[in-house]
């Protein structure tokens, strides 16, 4: 296990998991999962660096990373070369590209992207904004996979390793996948209940996250078999996100990493009349990323991490952000909004993965700016300024009132004045 010598812990799972688990059983099982593990994380969580420079160390369901950057599932993290590329770059995690028992039944077309830049439809010019891709899991062997995911944790035995895991609603085919992605000596799973295309016939993807009597059922199997933390990725393209979040974690999921892309038609050429990504002459709705999602992210992280608040101990679960992140800044705002950890995966292929530095050192900037010493001085700090519309209404009244109380007359004997006391007196007067 990266940084820690001792192996994860997790308990068996053999209930039914529940919509409205009690508090005290989710944590009972969380200590059994990943054991005293959990001090770890509060201590660090409130590590002070001893020359008073930033740490952006996190520690996350027992698992250590030297900054809160990870590699999202997907292109970046899709062999073992560009995941070694990502370890030597300095990225806090890598979560590879998804994976399943058969990679046969996977077929990708090219092109399989489409960009979206800042101006005219179609235009050469211009930043790009957007980005669209309508690419499937992993094409490459399962075996082929697990044995790059061990020959990695080999060479990078302290780097964190997550596998991102899909498989059809098929009970066994769970099982034996996390047990031969768990014989890797991989630090943690992410199961893609999120990909908005490409297979839903087999219940695959989205079609588990936006179906929450699947999602429990599933949720089940998953955290019976699994030893190591579990992540589930939820997709946006739901009403409330918040109902697949809380069967997740009530599944016994120890986080949840949001959002997937969103489901999309990137445009339509106005000189040829096809689609983009244009196959054949055709193409297919797909994943929309890159910094146009990004305010969309934030709010479904902002509902995700409220209803941990109030319905989970939180701290015992993590929540990993995930959307348009291109800057220091973009990540601080899912930090202060209750993410443990922030996912890219759009801005690596497009800025490549030297992009980490330049995070890392916006990040610092931005907790310098402030005194922040540690991610979790900050982590969930923008949380509270969240209210309804109607209470907004109620606070700027109160507000309006107060500022004509104050306006209305003296408020101190030192305040008369000679040239207007007249004025003054009538300030005061009630009637």
């Amino acid at each position: 296990m990266a940084s820690l010598s001792f192996p994860h812990v997790r308990g068996s799972n053999s209930f039914s998991p529940i919509k409205t688990l009690p508090t005290s059983l989710t944590t009972q099982r969380l200590r059994t999962r990943v054991g005293f593990l959990r001090v770890v994380a509060d201590a660090d969580a409130n590590a002070k660096h001893p020359l008073g420079e930033p740490d952006l160390s996190v520690t996350v369901n027992g698992l250590h990373l030297p900054n809160p950057f990870v590699i999202g599932s997907g292109p970046p993290g899709t062999n073992y070369t560009v995941m070694k590329r990502a370890f030597d770059e300095g990225w806090g995690a890598v979560i590879a590209k998804t994976v399943s028992l058969d990679a046969a039944k996977v077929i990708n077309v090219t092109p399989r992207y489409a960009r979206l830049r800042a101006g005219a439809n179609g235009s050469a010019k211009g930043q790009i904004i957007g980005w669209e891709n309508i690419e499937l899991i992993s094409d490459r062997p399962l075996e082929t996979m697990l044995k790059e995911f061990k020959q990695l944790k080999e060479e990078y035995p302290d780097r964190i390793l997550i596998a991102s895991i899909m498989e059809e609603y098929d009970k066994a085919a769970w099982e034996e996948l996390i047990d031969r992605v768990e014989q890797t000596g991989i630090d943690a799973i992410e199961i893609n209940f999120s990909c908005p295309h490409g297979m839903p016939e087999r219940k695959m993807g989205a079609a588990v996250g936006q179906d929450c009597a699947l999602l429990e059922e599933v949720g089940g199997w998953i955290n019976a078999k699994a030893t190591v933390p579990v992540w589930a990725k939820m997709t946006p393209n739901i009403t409330d996100i918040t109902q697949p979040a809380r069967v997740a974690l009530s599944s016994g999921c120890e986080g949840v990493s949001a959002i997937n892309t969103i489901m999309s038609v990137m445009g339509i050429s106005l000189k040829t009349l096809r689609p983009e990504p244009c196959v054949e002459g055709y193409s297919t709705p797909g994943g929309y990323s890159s910094k146009a999602v990004h305010p969309i992210a934030l709010g479904k992280v902002m509902a995700i991490a409220k209803m941990m608040k109030s319905e989970f101990n939180d701290e015992q679960y993590s929540l990993s952000g995930i959307g348009g992140v291109e800057t220091g800044g973009d990540a601080a705002e899912f930090i202060l909004l209750g993410a443990n950890t922030v996912q890219v995966c759009t801005g690596v292929m497009m800025h490549g993965y030297g992009l980490v530095k330049k995070l890392c050192d916006e990040l610092k900037d931005f907790m310098k700016m402030h005194n922040f010493l540690s991610i979790g001085e900050f982590r969930g700090a923008s949380l509270e300024y969240f209210t309804t519309h109607m209470d907004l209404v109620r606070r700027q009244q109160e507000a309006i009132q107060l500022r004509k109380a104050v306006k209305k007359g003296l408020q101190s004997d030192k305040d008369w004045t000679g040239d207007g006391f007249v004025n003054e007196s009538e300030s005061m007067v009630s009637n």
